[in-house]
């Protein structure tokens, strides 16, 4: 029911080669425990592993170890989400320390000239600095999450930072829906910023800066920098409190029962990419069009999630080579985790996605603008959905659309994927030019006694295009295309 796809962090080069700058940092959890109950969580680390790592671990521990049964309320489980992630922080404090108090202890050795060269410390000196470089390694760093939790056929989102959490369901009413469940906690987060403000935070010049400590995020999980010390940070300085927390941000319960579709958890890197490449306005749609595709082509879904993580960043490179518009925000990407879970799909290598052995196409719209018009624009993949008799979970399910889904070969009505977000409602436009999905006819082509379709793509154009750029300028393609 579940898969993830990873992909650590590149700098490309003026030659469109990428080199990782850093181990990747990223972590995740899936986890199954009893009475029906299911862990599942991103985590976005900085400044090294460390904490998403514990995290990972620890959180489990906190949640899946007899905290909750099916008799908890919403309210029961949001109030044991909070505690788990306040046990999670203070232990991991704790393992640190012994680390602060040698890093305290050492400061107290050093000169206090800041303007005193490495070569001008003695040697007892350049001893003292070299170890407590060390221990600022070990104990730096921090890390964002998103946590969903199923209880009760019911998921709970617990978010902490800047990551992101959608959930694509089909309605009854062949609808489908994309929900981005919270919002991120960030510094353009009016909320989040009324909350600092409240502390006495300047939030006007923390929107301004974009950043604190290095970091987008107004709620972490770990970094002892902005915890403790957060009055020498000159942004968190007027602050009368710990301004930055890892209190969660829970959202739910929801409802899945009668549900077919799939949640998806998503690490910032990985939104950050995709919405460096193509803008923000569509990367929800965008991402969701990609994970549909993939479902219907891949044979398991480990394969579909790291197959989607691929696919995003083939598109970030290709925007940084290109040298349009957009390349200069995609000199870089971080690590990118993207976790899939599915909701009332048969395992993927059962056959019954595959359109010639029983599955049903259900094509999914991705409403797209080719301008900065408000019109809007559908352009149709099609989704493969398990047939109306598939046992899904031991019992025999009923398709969530129409009794009258057509199979294919014959006229498909089309599902609008409508774009929500439980803060903000928002309209679909994008800022791309509509190409990542090729519009196509809703007449499927029949396969022949091999299995074959004929070939639909058109890259007349592609051939033009290259010809131009790599020819003689003229529009024709002049020997290219298939031979």
């Amino acid at each position: 029911m579940c898969g993830v796809g990873t992909a650590p962090n590149c700098v490309y080069g003026p030659d469109g080669k990428g080199t990782q700058s850093h181990p990747n940092e990223d972590g995740h959890l899936r986890f199954r425990g009893e009475e029906g109950c299911f862990l599942y969580g991103v985590f976005n680390g900085y400044d090294g592993s460390r904490v998403a790592s514990f995290a990972s671990q620890c959180l489990t521990a906190e949640l899946l170890l007899g905290q909750l049964n099916s008799s908890h309320t919403d309210n029961d489980v949001r109030r044991i989400l909070t505690q788990a992630f306040d046990v999670v922080e203070k232990s991991y404090f704790e393992t640190i320390d012994d680390a602060l108090a040698e890093k305290a202890h050492l400061s107290n050795y050093l000169p206090h000239n800041e303007n005193m060269s490495f070569h001008q410390l003695s040697s007892q000196s350049q001893k003292v600095q070299e170890r407590l470089s060390q221990l600022e390694q070990e104990v730096s760093g921090g890390a964002t999450a998103v946590v969903a939790l199923i209880l009760n056929n019911r998921v709970y989102i617990a978010n902490v930072g800047t990551n992101r959490a959608l959930l694509c369901k089909s309605s009854s009413d062949g609808q489908n829906q994309v929900l981005q469940i919270g919002r991120p906690h960030s510094t353009d987060n009016e909320e989040e910023l009324q909350r600092l403000a409240a502390l006495g935070v300047d939030s006007s010049r923390v929107r301004q800066a974009g950043q604190i400590a290095g970091q987008s995020s107004t709620r972490r999980l770990g970094d002892y920098r902005v915890k403790f010390n957060y009055t020498d940070i000159d942004l968190l300085s007027g602050a009368k409190s710990r301004p930055i927390i890892a209190e969660p941000e829970i959202q739910g319960s929801y409802s899945l029962d009668g549900v077919t579709g799939f949640l998806l958890l998503m690490s910032e890197g990985l939104i950050s990419a995709l919405e460096s490449a193509h803008g923000p306005e569509q990367a929800n749609q965008e991402v969701v069009a990609m994970v549909a595709a993939e479902l219907a082509q891949q044979t398991s879904l480990e394969a579909v999630a790291q197959s989607v993580v691929e696919r995003i960043k083939r598109l970030h490179h290709d925007v940084y080579v290109s040298g349009r518009q957009r390349s200069t925000y995609c000199s870089r990407h971080e690590d990118m985790t993207l976790l899939i879970r599915t909701l009332n799909y048969p395992p993927l290598d059962d056959g019954a996605l595959t359109p010639t052995q029983g599955g049903r196409i259900y094509p999914v719209s991705v409403p797209y603008s080719n301008s900065q018009s408000t019109s809007k624009t559908s352009v149709t993949l099609s989704l493969v959905m398990p047939s109306q008799s598939t046992l899904t979970n031991g019992t025999n399910t009923a398709s969530t659309l129409e009794e009258g889904t057509p199979t294919p070969g014959s006229q498909s009505p089309t599902a609008t994927l409508q774009s929500t977000n439980t803060q903000t409602q928002s309209s679909s436009s994008s800022s791309g030019d509509g190409s990542l999905f090729r519009q196509r006819g809703s007449q499927a082509a029949q396969p022949d006694e091999t299995g074959r379709v004929p070939p639909y793509v058109d890259f007349s154009q592609f051939y033009r295009l290259w010809g131009s750029d790599h020819g003689d300028g003229q529009s024709t393609h002049g020997g290219l295309g298939p031979q």
